[in-house]
């Protein structure tokens, strides 16, 4: 059987479960699709990939085709449509059998089942490598997932699947020749920007395990998380793992097992419980997706609650750059945009203050930030959005933070507003109107 492995957010060997179902084959065509779609603006004026973004993915593919070569593999880098791309390959490498892992989102699926409906002859299997349990060890039907987090930790705590469903699957060793020499047209794809700021993050598997082990035995931070992960600007003040989570090149059951073989062997605490804590909420958007479909990304949310579907021009562009009247969420904005990252606290506080002060649709700030952070989790990204802006998975509603005092709390001698510039001369006011915020 010919296999063509399509990969995602996989991009690793251990730990994959697709990967090692495609590697029981007589040849295998590994590829890797790269959608001109990503780099063009969309109806929520942001890009589904930014220049960070694709920085990380960019290296991500490298590493990841150089753990594949000493194997006798390759990567085909393909430029265009995979609705286009895939049928191509599978006719002109006589492909009898397409793998991928399975993906939350909404295009994703379509996508999916654009090929298999032009494909009909050809096998099409899906596996879970993006999560911690598969669907069928969840402690419910995916129908039943709980309306709120809180509800789903409980179920899967009570069933003590933190201990038994976390296994790691082994780490491929061989695979398949190819199928002959498949000529690509990565050539094609957009230029590598260079970051202004550079930080600590490169993509790849083997800097993904790298960041586990330094975090974890390196400098002990896993033992100190719950007490420092609110830090706006330090690089160990937290896990820093979810860009090569994000990207699969690190496993979330990888991450899970580090963490509980830390807690067998050094120590275990509230810190160490808190990382799991985080992991199991980035779980719970991953079925959440899946549960909801499309509902993820309406404005009223899977709540069905109205909100409001107006658009400032001003104010939208004043949040994005940094022009805001709030020196800590400009500061913010900054970095996100000069680095593709912003800590989890001040993700909080950006949200709150585009849904609550600016009084935007929350849409079009879960699209900038898909945008710009090199960490985008369609799940966790839209997720957290929603849950912020009352439309999602909290019970309580509408989430708004009193900038203010976060600011005195996380940020008391301003040294993170004057590292990322938060002082502007001249904020743009909620009020300011010119003739483009006319109705035409």
């Amino acid at each position: 059987m010919n296999t063509l492995y399509w990969f995602t957010r996989d991009l690793r060997l251990h730990d994959n479960a697709a990967l090692l179902a495609a590697s029981k084959s007589d040849l295998l065509l590994c590829v890797y699709v790269v959608d001109p779609r990503w780099f063009k603006p969309g109806p929520l004026q942001s890009r589904a990939m930014g220049a960070h973004r694709w920085r990380f993915l960019w290296q991500s593919l490298m590493a990841l085709e150089k753990s594949l070569r000493p194997m006798g593999q390759r990567l085909h880098i393909a430029y265009g449509e995979p609705e286009k791309v895939i049928p191509s390959l599978v006719g002109g490498h006589g492909i009898d059998r397409v793998i991928r892992s399975r993906q939350p989102g909404t295009e994703e699926a379509g996508q999916w089942q654009t090929l298999k409906d032009q494909l009909s002859d050809t096998v099409f299997q899906q596996f879970e490598t993006l999560s911690l349990f598969t669907e069928g060890s969840l402690p419910m039907a995916l129908g039943d997932l709980p309306e709120t987090f809180s509800q789903f930790r409980k179920k899967v705590e009570k069933t003590g699947q933190r201990h038994s469903e976390a296994i790691r699957i082994r780490t491929l060793s061989a695979l398949p020749p190819p199928p002959g020499f498949a000529e690509d047209n990565r050539g094609d794809c957009p230029p590598i920007p260079e970051p202004k700021h550079p930080l600590d993050f490169r993509g790849g598997e083997d800097a993904g395990l790298a960041r586990l082990k330094e975090y974890t035995y390196g400098n002990h931070g896993i033992a100190t998380y719950k007490e420092t992960r609110n830090a706006l600007d330090t690089w160990d003040a937290s896990s820093k793992f979810s860009p090569w989570l994000a990207n699969g090149c690190l496993s979330a059951r990888e991450v899970a097992e580090t963490v509980e073989e830390y807690e067998r062997t050094e120590t275990a605490n509230k810190s160490t419980y808190w990382l799991w804590f985080e992991l199991l909420w980035r779980e719970y958007y991953y079925w959440y997706a899946l549960k909801h479909g499309a509902n993820l990304f309406r404005r009223d949310g899977v709540q069905r609650k109205r909100r409001p579907a107006t658009f400032y021009g001003h104010r939208f562009m004043a949040w994005c750059q940094g022009n805001t009247e709030n020196p800590l969420v400009n500061a913010a904005m900054n970095q996100l945009r000069e680095t593709g990252y912003m800590s989890n606290r001040a993700r909080q506080l950006v949200a709150s203050c585009f849904v609550n002060e600016l009084e935007l649709d929350w849409r079009y700030g879960a699209a900038w930030f898909q945008e710009q952070l090199i960490d985008y989790d369609v799940a966790s990204n839209w997720g957290n959005w929603q849950y912020l802006a009352g439309v999602g998975a909290d019970p309580r509603g509408l989430r708004q933070f009193n900038l203010e005092k976060q600011a005195q709390q996380y940020d008391p001698e301003g040294e993170f507003v004057r590292r990322w510039h938060g002082q502007t001369d001249q904020p743009v006011g909620l009020h300011t109107v010119d003739a483009a915020d006319w109705p035409v």
